[in-house]
């Protein structure tokens, strides 16, 4: 049961960290305020009297040990994850509790499949990356798409977002992935994740109702290129962006997030159209919402609920499609994603 259980949440002064702990509260459990910056932690606590604040370090493993002390889990919502996410794995490791972060660095997500499922699996315990609206929805999707289907041949996920304005967070993970990278682009193909110079093409997606037919970039490569093959036989995947989207998370003078509603959501909307093609069939799931950032709070939320209750398929580093039952936690999310599966 969720009553009474803490949940630290590491970066939770943050614009996505506020929307988790607001969310964890909403489902009954206490969260504990961590993260870098004392005076913001301090700040946030001022909203919400009576939690606990544990200010902590990434470079200091007795502050996080202290951070993440009598916790049942773990939400690591402070980017950049390529400077984060493995400092508080350890951590969780340590304490031997789940962990469960919000990163959509794909080289921060290969990272943590990379060093921490040997580890993970001994220690018993979970540890989900990308556990957000990207990564973490779009493998949903695709693995609720692929149904009874073993392999596939190519899977397809477009973002329709009518706009993006980009939190400093956004704009500092983007950075860093950027110079991890040489300034190059990156993409899935063959099986593999490949690095490349090439013009991202820009081609028109046939999105449902009520986006219908928009421009998109094509190859505007998210993390669902690690989360899906990850776990799904996939050795082709696409994400695709629409033009506005993209033009705005890139453009220097982009206003951060504004609220439009009493739960500080922004007007944005988003569908999320994915394809999976086998041959000459294809299946699809469609989802629909408002805000980005907003909705990875139930997102993740839910997959600590899950986790902590036991409905869980996989034990060390697993993503969402892969650790949880994808339509069940996808008719889970109900109250602030509207799902369809077209299987």
């Amino acid at each position: 049961m969720a009553a009474g259980q803490t949940v630290t949440v590491y970066g939770a002064y943050g614009h996505t960290g506020r929307f988790v702990v607001a969310h964890l509260r909403e489902r009954g459990f206490v969260p504990v305020l961590a993260g870098r910056d004392a005076h913001k932690l301090k700040a946030l606590a001022d909203e919400y009297p009576g939690l606990d604040v544990r200010p902590a370090s990434v470079d200091d493993p007795v502050s996080l040990d202290r951070a993440l002390a009598g916790a049942a889990a773990v939400i690591n919502c402070a980017g950049p994850f390529a400077t984060t996410a493995a400092p508080v794995i350890d951590a969780a490791l340590r304490a031997r509790i789940p962990y469960v972060d919000v990163a959509a660095e794909i080289e921060a997500n290969a990272d943590t499949f990379a060093q921490f499922a040997d580890r993970a699996r001994d220690a018993g315990t979970v540890v989900v990356p990308a556990m957000a609206f990207y990564g973490g929805l779009g493998d949903l999707l695709a693995t609720a798409a692929m149904g009874d289907w073993e392999t596939a041949d190519e899977a397809h996920i477009a973002y329709g977002l009518n706009g993006w304005h980009p939190t400093e967070g956004t704009r500092a993970a983007g950075k860093v992935s950027a110079e991890r990278r040489g300034g190059r682009r990156v993409r899935f193909t063959k099986g593999q994740l490949e690095y490349h110079d090439d013009v991202l093409p820009t081609l028109e997606w046939p999105f449902p109702d009520p986006v219908g037919p928009r421009a998109v970039i094509g190859e505007f490569t998210m993390a669902d290129v690690v989360t899906l093959p990850s776990h799904l036989s996939i050795p082709e995947v696409r994400t695709y962006m629409t033009a506005e989207a993209a033009d705005g998370v890139v453009a220097a003078d982009s206003p951060t997030p504004t609220a439009v509603d009493a739960h500080g959501r922004s007007a944005q909307t988003f569908l999320v159209d994915v394809v999976v093609r086998s041959g000459n069939t294809e299946r699809r799931a469609v989802a629909r919402g408002q805000d980005i950032y907003a909705v990875t709070a139930p997102l993740a939320v839910e997959a600590v609920a899950r986790i902590l209750t036991g409905r869980t398929r996989a034990v060390g580093v697993a993503s969402a499609g892969e650790l949880f039952e994808a339509p069940a936690f996808l008719r889970a999310l109900s109250p602030h994603i509207d799902v369809e599966l077209h299987p």
